[in-house]
Order: C-alpha cells, then structure tokens, then sequence
C-alpha cells in the first residue's frame, strides 16, 4: 500500500447512538455528529466507499423498555424509530458538506427513506454516495450489531468499523478493572469463548462465517477513522486471519 492510499475500499462504520451524544445524558450533540462528518467527509475524499449503521441508544433503548415492563417487539420497533432519528440526523450534516447521502430503512417509511433493496444500496455505493442503513434488520429481537453485521456481508464491505467510547477490546471492563489487558488483535473463537462483550453473539457468528473482519475503536479520539481506513494500528482487530 503505497502512502496516501487507503487499505480498504468499501466499509461498515457502526456507531452507537450514545457516541453521538458526547457528554450529553441525552439526545445528539452536534459539534460531536459534525466531528464524525467531517471525518466521513474525509475518508470520502480518498476514495473509499462508506456505508453506516447509526445505534439509536442515545434516543430510546428497547432494553430499558423491555425492564419497565413493556413488550418486547413494541420496545424493539420504538429503538428502530431512533435509528432513523440518528441518521436522519447525520445525513443533513453529511449533506451540507455536499456529500450525497441515502438514508435506507429496513421499516418501510418511503416519505423520509429509501427501502432497502440490496442492489440499489449497492449502486448507490458504486456511485460514490453515502449510504445509512436504519432501522435495524427491520425485525423485533435484533440488534444493530447484528444489521451491520447483515449489512455488511450483503454489500461486500471489506471490515467493520465498530466505532465506540473505548480504543478497544479488553478482557475485562477496563473502566472498572485498571489492570484489564488490550488485544491488538483476536480470533473471532476467543472473543465467543472469552464471552467478550463486544458485539452480541449473532453479529459475531454472522460476521465469523462470512469471513469480515471487525476493527473496535473509540471514536472519541479525533482522525481515528481516517487512521483506521489508512491501516493503521489502532484499536482491536477481530478476525479469522
């Protein structure tokens, strides 16, 4: 790879709805989504095709419904909804920079988004334009996780770029373990039979069988994405390889 190229070609950025709420409890803030656009603008400008799936967890979490006693699928469908808040959201920053953005639903809601037709998100690609998948897989009892890792098997994408609030995948939580240690680089079979929160176990196998690899890291440390479409060493490899 010669210097100023990037590695990869086309990628999944997966971004959790809480990054987009930097020290908020709540909600989006903007200087935080405008820093993740400027960033997308700029691995765009080298040529690299980007796809994304936003988390809604900033907005409402079906997790926290389902313990306050609601029902599941309803809990589940209402965190789709904040999906398509977030990257509805992120799609107006994007396209003030003048980089052509689709936001596709899983859910169809034609009036603000795209369905998601496989081919179509594909060319949209080849053309150069963002695309934000939302809502999921479109089903109750799935995670995002799990739709990037659906997502990024459909399209083709090279790796998945798990963008969250640490530089990586440790052993233990190193928030509450000062001492817990940092994998450069681990197999998909260790992070299962480690039980390692990463990803839940469906993205895992999903994106195990279909051989893409996952790159973790914090998306709070400014150019990281840059860095990550250029190969550099940052973060946490998962892989087959």
């Amino acid at each position: 790879m010669s210097k100023g190229e990037p590695k990869y070609k086309r990628i999944m950025l997966k971004l959790s709805g809480e990054a987009l709420m930097g020290k908020q409890e709540f909600g989006i803030d903007r200087n935080v989504q405008e820093a993740i656009a400027d960033e997308i603008g700029a691995i765009r400008e080298l040529g690299v095709e980007v796809a994304i799936v936003i988390g809604g967890g900033n907005i409402f979490r079906g997790v926290s419904g389902v313990t306050s006693g609601m029902d599941r699928v309803t809990a589940d469908h209402m965190g789709m909804l904040a999906t398509v808040i977030n990257s509805l959201s992120l799609q107006d920053s994007l396209e003030r920079r003048g980089i052509f953005t689709r936001v596709i639903s899983a859910i169809e809601m034609r009036a603000i988004a795209e369905p998601y037709i496989r081919r179509r998100a594909i060319r949209h690609l080849e053309k150069k334009r963002v695309i934000i998948f939302s809502a999921g897989t479109g089903n109750p009892f799935f995670t995002t996780d799990t739709a990037a890792a659906l997502r990024a098997s459909e399209i083709k994408a090279e790796i998945i770029f798990k963008a969250t609030q640490v530089d990586g995948v440790y052993d233990s939580d190193p928030k509450k373990n000062p001492d817990a240690e940092k994998f450069d680089k681990i197999s998909y079979i260790d992070v299962i039979e480690k039980n390692l929160r990463v990803m839940d176990l469906t993205a895992v196998s999903l994106c195990r069988e279909n051989g893409t690899d996952i790159l973790v890291f914090n998306i709070g440390e400014k150019g990281n994405i840059i860095k990550a479409c250029m190969g550099e060493k940052i973060g946490t490899l998962i892989t087959n390889k």
